[in-house]
């Protein structure tokens, strides 16, 4: 079964100081459910802030390393591989997943098919 990576990109600044809304962790925690019980849910384990992070970048032959925040960026990516029987079926499953967010909430998901090799 060819599997799909969901690169999740949100306005960092979208999640509320008090973090998710009750409604949405309902939500999103029945939609988790279903999806694992398809087989199609690996993993749910989130990102920490840009402030946490790091970027190494390679060019020229020497790399050089930024602490985070990442200030020329404003989202945060994230990701899960879903093993779905085709891209249509990734695609659906992705857009479900959006559809829990509030109205405010700026998400984009790009699906993509990990090669194999």
């Amino acid at each position: 079964m060819p599997r799909y990576l969901s690169m999740i990109r949100i306005e960092e600044s979208d999640e509320l100081s008090g973090g998710p809304s009750p409604e949405l962790v309902q939500r999103m925690e029945k939609l988790m459910e279903e999806m694992t019980k398809a087989g199609v849910l690996l993993d749910t384990a989130g990102l920490a802030p840009t402030a946490q992070g790091a970027r190494v970048h390679y060019e020229g032959g020497q790399l050089s390393v930024t602490d985070g925040p990442f200030t020329e960026s404003k989202e945060v990516v994230g990701g899960t591989p879903p093993p779905a029987k085709d891209m249509a079926e990734a695609v659906e499953w992705t857009k479900r997943f959006l559809k829990v967010h509030e109205d405010y909430w700026t998400v984009t998901c790009e699906v993509r098919e990990l090669m194999e090799g």
